[in-house]
Parts: C-alpha cells; sequence; structure tokens
C-alpha cells in the first residue's frame, strides 16, 4: 500500500509555501540529501499526489475585476460530456464542480468586467443541456487558497486504480 511519510507530508508542506523553494532548502529543511528530495518529490508526482507547481497570480492586478459563482441548472445528463468539454475550454472559467443541490454545477469564473460577463454567461447558456444559470457576484475575498494540510497516511486510490 502506499503511504506519505513524515518526510512526504514535509516536502508537500514546504512545496504548497513556496512552489519555487530550492531543493537544496527544502533538503536542509527535512534533513535529507538533494538527491533524496529529488527522488522523493519525482515518486509523488507519479503517484499522483504532486501534481504540478503553479504560480499565484492577483487577478485585480492583470485587470480581472470580476469574480463569480455561476451555478448551472441543467436539462438532464444526456448533454453532461458535452456540457463539461465546452465549459473546460472556456478560459475565463476557474472551477468547474458538479454538485447537489440547486443546480447540477457551479462554476467559478473571472473576467475583466460586467459587459464580459454577459457575454460569458451567454455563452454558457448556448451550451447543450443548460437550461438556465444564476450568477453571484464576489464582493470581496477573504480567504481563496488550494493548499491542502499534508499529514502521513496511506494513499487513498482513485477511481481508476
Amino acid at each position: 500500500m502506499e503511504k506519505i511519510d513524515d518526510i512526504d507530508a514535509q516536502i508537500l508542506h514546504l512545496l504548497q509555501v513556496d512552489g519555487r523553494a530550492k531543493r537544496t532548502d527544502i533538503a536542509e529543511a527535512v534533513g535529507l540529501s538533494i538527491p533524496s528530495v529529488s527522488d522523493r518529490m519525482r515518486k509523488l508526482t507519479e503517484r499522483g499526489v504532486l501534481v504540478g507547481t503553479h504560480a499565484a497570480l492577483d487577478a485585480k492586478r492583470l485587470g480581472y475585476d470580476v469574480a463569480a459563482f455561476v451555478f448551472i441548472q441543467s436539462t438532464g445528463s444526456e448533454h453532461y460530456a458535452a456540457f463539461v468539454e465546452g465549459v473546460t475550454a472556456m478560459g475565463e472559467v476557474q472551477e468547474l464542480h458538479s454538485v447537489t443541490g440547486d443546480g447540477s454545477h457551479v462554476l467559478k469564473v473571472r473576467v475583466r468586467n460586467t459587459t464580459a460577463l454577459e457575454r460569458l454567461l451567454a455563452r454558457i447558456q448556448a451550451l447543450p443541456g443548460v437550461r438556465g444559470t444564476r450568477t453571484s457576484l464576489v464582493l470581496s475575498t477573504h480567504k481563496e487558497s488550494t493548499y491542502l494540510p499534508a499529514e502521513p497516511m496511506a494513499l487513498v486510490p482513485t477511481r481508476d486504480e
């Protein structure tokens, strides 16, 4: 059974705090050699735990002033694949989740202004299977994170395993 030990958890924490951390700094922090840290990072990637290192950008500084959550009401599941494919191709959509409750999906979107949001909503509403949308504009954000607490544990199998 694949596991994450204390050192793997520390490496994952350090990379989440600073994705540009040098392997020398990580090795020093966890008490291993640089080749050992590199090997652990490679194995974490191969096992699908470490899926990338990404830069966090300030959306407002880049002119994306409007964030919104768009709730989708669908006509049914017959257009599910086409809907997912269509929304995934839209660069303004940062997140796509299938949900329970009121609607079938929720999207997190970022656009430059309300005109761009209106155009994006028209494109979403034109997708097969979309009966309607309900949009909530974000007024301010107090916390936004992709950080996950990493701790020693057995890895949970994915659907593909």
